[in-house]
């Protein structure tokens, strides 16, 4: 097993060591400030063989589920505590990704209205090539579903 795959990237921890989903296709890491060096993506997976579809690249649903998390974190300040859902996503798809090697996201938050919906636009990126963009919309809720 890979280093880069068992400890978190300098400057970079877990995200989650609650969520059930991330922890079958993760880990997921993010940046410690939440404000990343030019160059570097707010949040990151390393891209194993359990990541990829039949023809050896990254499967696209494990890049449409990496980016929506991802617009979890780009929108982090606007949930100050909530919780929240996505409401809608649309992805464009660019270049294969390929496993041993990281995939990042990077994105900002468009626009954030008083009634909790808040528009995200993002990509996801290797060191060389964009991958994927996208974009969405998030609903911020107050309470937490029951489990």
């Amino acid at each position: 097993m890979s280093n880069k795959k068992q400890l978190p990237p300098k400057g970079y921890k877990q995200w989650s060591q609650e969520d059930r989903f991330e922890h079958r296709n993760g880990p997921l890491f993010i940046h410690e400030t939440y404000d990343p060096p030019k160059g570097q993506g707010l949040i990151r997976f390393f891209a194993e063989q359990k990541h990829c579809n039949g023809g050896g690249a990254i499967h696209g649903g494990m890049l449409m589920t990496f980016a929506d998390g991802a617009m979890f974190a780009i929108a982090h300040k606007e949930f100050k505590g909530s919780f929240g859902v996505t409401v809608t996503m649309n992805n464009e798809f660019i270049y294969p990704g390929w496993p041993n090697q990281w995939i990042e996201a990077t994105g900002k938050v468009t626009r954030a209205t008083k009634s909790g919906m808040v528009f995200v636009r993002g990509e996801l990126f290797t060191q060389d090539q964009i991958l994927m963009t996208f974009s969405g919309l998030l609903k911020r809720i107050h309470k937490k579903p029951i489990d």
